[in-house]
């Protein structure tokens, strides 16, 4: 009885054994499968493979307007009652009367605030890479008010032409009058504007993830592998940036409020996976997007702010391009244009719609080239990530005909 109770034990620890070794490698070759699947997604760029890339960008776009139609069908009763609303603004907008004032100036404000909230929202959303839009036009716009304010004395600058131009007003003001709070007041709403854009631009992943978790699905997005695979590697995790993921990451999970609030109020890189943590351990939205829009559109922008005024205050400029001229050998070639480009906005704030100098400054040039590169490079960019998200619903559907077969 010994000897059949042993001989029946050894098949039974060899079966396990082999379940063991059989699970091992099905892990591993699933695995393997899925850093296969992922090189071939991430191979599908337009530089690479253009006519691949383009077509899998313009079928992913018809999927997805097809799902925000549907979207929007079921929530045809907010969708009717917005277009009520736009009917009866646009009857107000129309019909001339005393309201026209008011009218225009709602219009002019409504325009302006959505112009940055915009920006703010594609610094930060998830489209391959964000547009870097505070030192493409917040940082340089503050710059702009924060040189004018010292040159004109004054922040009462007539408006129109501001904010498309900026202008001395007549008079002027009293030398020694601006102040870094006078600055900072004139550039609130527009920097304000910009930071709950960024906040808004944080919603995407936060819902995805939260969806995921809810029901149980697979979503199609690279930072929640990156969070997943963080989370699975969390004990051994070695490098510095992995622990600083995971630690912003027990912040979010364990303060909450204050630990989101903490990590979104100053110029933090390691924040773009808080969405997604919030997301997956099923942080309350308002937690959530209130402490992120009270770090990012109060807190940050104040500091941000701040330090772009101090950046371009006047002694600090001219202290600058001092320093500039001193540099040995190249110095001196380097402070000439500098001290034209500073000149010649000089001349802008006191003359209203003058034109510009025949000779345009080399550094202005090459501010505009850097910009639209920067902006091709963000187009690009969402081509890419569409066509490779449309290139995973590929291999979700191959991979489903295989086990069904």
């Amino acid at each position: 009885m010994a000897a059949n109770g042993a001989s029946c034990e050894q098949p039974q620890k060899r079966a396990g054994a082999k379940d063991k070794q059989n699970g091992k490698s099905t892990d591993s070759s699933v695995r393997e499968r899925r850093q296969k699947d992922k090189e071939d997604r991430l191979s599908l760029v337009v530089w690479r493979r253009p006519v691949t890339t383009l077509h899998y960008f313009f079928l992913e776009t018809l999927i997805k307007l097809n799902e925000w139609t549907f979207k929007l069908w079921q929530r045809r009763g907010t969708v009717f009652l917005l277009l009520v609303l736009c009917s009866l603004f646009s009857i107000a907008y129309s019909t001339e009367g005393a309201h026209q004032h008011y009218v225009n100036y709602l219009e002019k404000r409504f325009l302006w605030c959505a112009y940055w909230v915009g920006l703010g929202i594609l610094s930060s959303v998830g489209l391959g890479t964000g547009l870097h839009t505070f030192l493409l036009y917040l940082g340089p716009h503050i710059a702009s008010v924060t040189l004018a304010a010292y040159e004109c004395s004054s922040i009462d600058f007539p408006e129109p032409p501001y904010p498309d131009q900026i202008v001395c007003p007549q008079g002027g003001g009293v030398e020694g009058s601006i102040s870094l709070f006078s600055i900072m007041s004139k550039v609130r709403l527009e920097a304000c504007m910009w930071g709950a854009g960024t906040a808004i631009g944080e919603l995407p992943p936060y819902f995805m993830a939260r969806a995921a978790r809810q029901s149980g699905a697979d979503p199609e997005d690279e930072d929640y592998e990156e969070f997943e695979e963080m989370l699975e590697q969390a004990e051994g995790a070695q490098d510095f940036v992995t622990r600083a993921k995971l630690g912003v990451q027990h912040m979010v999970q364990k303060v909450g409020f204050f630990g989101i609030l903490a990590c979104a109020s100053i110029p933090n890189p390691l924040f773009d996976l808080a969405g997604i943590t919030c997301g997956h351990f099923l942080v309350p939205f308002w937690t959530f997007f209130g402490a992120t829009l009270i770090g990012k559109a109060i807190i940050k922008m104040h500091i941000q702010k701040l330090f772009v005024i101090i950046t371009f205050s006047k002694h600090i400029v001219e202290q600058m391009v001092s320093l500039i001229g001193s540099v040995p050998r190249v110095g001196p070639s380097l402070q000439k244009p500098f001290s034209q480009y500073l000149e010649a906005q000089r001349n802008k704030l006191h003359h209203a719609g003058g034109s510009a100098p025949a000779d345009e400054n080399w550094l202005s040039w090459v501010f505009e080239k850097v910009v639209l590169v920067m902006v091709c490079y963000f187009v690009t960019s969402i081509v890419n990530s569409m066509a490779q998200s449309y290139a995973k619903r590929l291999q979700q559907q191959r991979h489903s005909e295989e086990k069904t077969k």
